[in-house]
């Protein structure tokens, strides 16, 4: 198939270019930075310079390429504020980036369309020993910032599913880790000895390294039922305690440094909503049953090789 991915050179998009061409895949690369070209290049793409966010440029860039599928993995993470406000980049890609890549979409002559979602969807509260599956409800809201996040994996889903002949797939990812992921941001704070572990319990979450993912998209799209979600998760569950602690032997960084819990709420409110608030174990056996897929790094010690 042709490919039109969106978020090419992100922490899942570049691991997800080389899955792409080795499945035998070819690949139209959306980048916004033409210093960025030979990083596509490199692992087989085709390069087109648009800003989702620009509507009327995207289409413009777009116009005379034909694909069978497009892949919505933008985001705008590598430099992300203190705080979460609801002009937030990334939430601004989810709601109108998913609209621009739509209607590029039917430029392109694609039927088939796989966005990116997030475990988070499903509320960011404590959700007890209860594992989630795709049959429980999602976008829940709770009443704290992460609402936010939330509300915005809800808006990316609902388009691609109610979009006139289009087959829409969300992929509602764990926490990623790997190269260019939380475990190198976690690990680039704590060499700096920033304070990154609230004191006393954290929340649980599942994670997914990006390769896995990578390898999980190429499924979805080949396998994915039109209108379906599915969660893409490792098989373990893990404490943010637990994960920090595993990130920093991984990387030979010191200790994660402890602040009190006050203290995350005051200054990062959305961390304490992840790091403190959530708790949620989730299930990836629709994925493995629908698509064929099963993580290859079954936790964050397996896939950053820490026994």
């Amino acid at each position: 198939m042709r490919v039109l991915l969106a978020g090419a050179t992100g922490a899942i998009g570049l691991p997800l270019l080389s899955a792409l061409a080795g499945s035998g895949h070819e690949v139209i690369a959306l980048i916004r930075h033409p210093a960025k070209r030979r990083l596509v290049v490199d692992r087989g793409a085709l390069p087109v310079i648009a800003d989702v966010m620009d509507r009327d440029g995207l289409l413009r860039a777009v116009e005379g390429h034909r694909a069978d599928v497009v892949m919505h993995q933008a985001t705008a993470l590598r430099q992300p504020g203190l705080r979460l406000r609801p002009d937030d980049p990334t939430i601004a890609l989810r709601d109108r980036g998913t609209a621009h890549l739509l209607e590029a979409s039917r430029v392109v002559g694609a039927r088939r369309f796989v966005t990116q979602s997030l475990i988070t969807g499903y509320g960011y509260r404590d959700h007890g020993t209860r594992v989630l599956t795709e049959n429980d409800v999602f976008g829940l809201r709770v009443g704290n910032v992460g609402d936010l996040v939330t509300d915005s994996s809800v808006a990316t889903e609902r388009q691609v599913f109610d979009a006139d002949g289009i087959e829409g797939i969300a992929l509602r990812y764990g926490m990623f880790y790997g190269r260019n992921a939380f475990s190198d941001m976690f690990a680039d704070l704590m060499r700096r000895r920033a304070p990154v572990l609230p004191r006393g319990r954290t929340g649980t979450t599942s994670f997914v390294h990006v390769e896995d993912a990578a390898e999980a998209t190429v499924a979805a799209m080949e396998h994915g039922g039109a209108g379906e979600a599915y969660n893409i998760v490792d098989d373990r569950p893990m404490s943010w305690r637990d994960f920090l602690t595993t990130v920093a032997r991984a990387h030979g960084t010191p200790r994660p440094v402890v602040t009190p819990r006050w203290l995350v709420r005051l200054a990062v409110p959305y961390l304490g909503c992840l790091l403190i608030d959530t708790t949620m174990q989730v299930s990836h056996a629709k994925a493995t049953r629908d698509l064929g897929w099963t993580p290859v790094h079954r936790s964050v010690s397996d896939g950053l090789k820490v026994r």
